[in-house]
Formats: structure tokens, C-alpha cells, sequence
């Protein structure tokens, strides 16, 4: 049975609202009280280095969702140590793969620490890796142990991957689901007035931390949580 209310109301029909990096930062300014008409070369370079600033800033205060990938890599006999893509932030979940020849095997594996790993006395001990050991560098790698022994074909690991850069150029888009568009704009704006327009700053920061936290609770995965105490430990014989 139709909605009567929808009968009536005289809607788009489309989803396609997604403002530009340049309409946002026009919002911004706005927001700061700076008119479109005083805005000059220096104000964009501002909004373009302030835009990138504030996505690396929530890169690392949490999982943006839209940004986990799952990336592959080929196993080497007795090779512990593989690249890692220098746009990635953390590794997440990762798991090796052992190839039958009729199916894939995917076991799940763990993280360890630098000092965890430093801490096995045989770093080349063959076996059915266990553990990964991601090294945070410029050029990050990551380690498995025990080493490959042969028999796994491959690892696999979902990782947070940086944002793409945020750039005017041919109207781009930030890269950024539209639920987060407020607390982009508000964001931005806040920012900006740090620069331009210190007296909106207190009105602004407010108004910027509670956007992001309203946007915050959507980039979460939507999944039972299962908690199962160990209590073997209290049971006497």
C-alpha cells in the first residue's frame, strides 16, 4: 500500500548532492564571516591546506570506514619481511591463505609489538605464521612470524589508508561519504577562522565538535559483539 504523505510531497527523486572542495570552502569562509568578494589566492591556499589537515586529523582519531581496503601479497619461502604501501595508516585485520588446488584456507592472524617481537630468540623459526609485526615507518613493512614454510600462498589484510589529497582543480570532490559533509564544512570553517576571523572561533569549535561527533556514530560497522569470560582458572578439581 503507497504512503499518501509521498503522494503529495514534490521531491527530487535523486541523490546526487555533492558539493565541490571550492563551493565547501565558500560555505566556510562564509561561516567566518569573510565575503566571497574579499577572498583572495592566499585565503584558498589556506582552505586547501586546512582541508587536508583536518582529514589527516581523522585519519587519526578513528577507522573512517570508507577508507579500509583489503590488500594481497604473494608469499616468498623463508622471506619474513614484505612492503607495505606508504599511503596506509594501520593494518587491521589480516589472515595468510593456503592454497589446495581445489580451495582457499584463510587462517586469521594477530598483531605483536615491536617489543613482543623482539623478544622471540629464533626470528627465522619456519612454520604456519601467527603474528604480524607492522612497522610504522616512512616506507612501512611488515613482518610475519614464524616464517612461511612453504605452504601458505598468501597474505591478506584490511588496512586504514590515508585520504586522497583534497585539491580545486576540474571541481573535485573531497573524499568523504555525505554524512560527513557538515562536519567537513563546520570543520573547515573552524579552521579558517583560526586565520581570518579569531572573534568566531568560540562560536565556531562548539559547533565543529559536535558535527563530528554526530557523524562519528555512522562510521562504525553494524555487528553483534560477543564477550565470553575465561573462567577455568576458578574451578578447582
Amino acid at each position: 500500500m503507497s504512503d499518501p504523505l509521498l503522494s503529495v510531497l514534490n521531491t527530487s527523486g535523486t541523490y546526487n548532492f555533492a558539493p565541490s572542495m571550492g563551493e565547501t570552502v565558500l560555505f566556510a569562509f562564509g561561516a567566518c564571516g569573510v565575503r566571497r568578494t574579499a577572498l583572495t589566492q592566499a585565503h584558498f591556499e589556506d582552505a586547501r591546506i586546512a582541508t587536508n589537515m583536518l582529514l589527516g586529523r581523522w585519519s587519526s582519531v578513528g577507522v573512517n570506514l570508507w577508507q579500509v581496503d583489503l590488500q594481497t601479497v604473494p608469499l616468498v619461502q623463508g622471506q619474513s619481511t614484505y612492503q607495505v604501501p606508504s599511503n596506509t595508516v594501520v593494518l587491521l585485520d589480516a589472515y595468510y591463505s593456503i592454497s589446495t588446488g581445489t580451495q582457499q584456507i584463510d587462517r586469521i592472524m594477530l598483531p605483536v609489538s615491536r617489543t613482543e617481537y623482539a623478544s622471540y630468540p629464533n626470528k627465522q623459526s619456519p612454520g604456519a605464521p601467527t603474528v604480524f609485526w607492522f612497522d610504522r615507518l616512512l616506507s612501512p613493512t611488515v613482518t610475519l612470524w614464524p616464517v612461511l614454510n612453504g605452504a601458505q600462498s598468501s597474505f591478506s589484510y584490511y588496512r586504514l589508508r590515508q585520504t586522497q589529497d583534497a585539491n580545486f582543480q576540474d571541481g573535485q570532490n573531497v573524499e568523504i561519504p555525505w554524512y560527513f559533509l557538515e562536519a567537513y564544512a563546520l570543520g573547515l570553517a573552524y579552521r579558517l577562522a583560526l586565520i581570518h576571523a579569531p572573534d568566531k572561533v568560540p562560536t565556531l569549535k562548539p559547533l565543529a565538535d559536535d558535527a563530528w561527533a554526530v557523524a562519528s556514530t555512522q562510521n562504525v560497522e553494524t555487528a553483534n559483539v560477543y564477550i565470553t569470560p575465561v573462567v577455568s582458572g576458578y574451578w578447582r578439581p
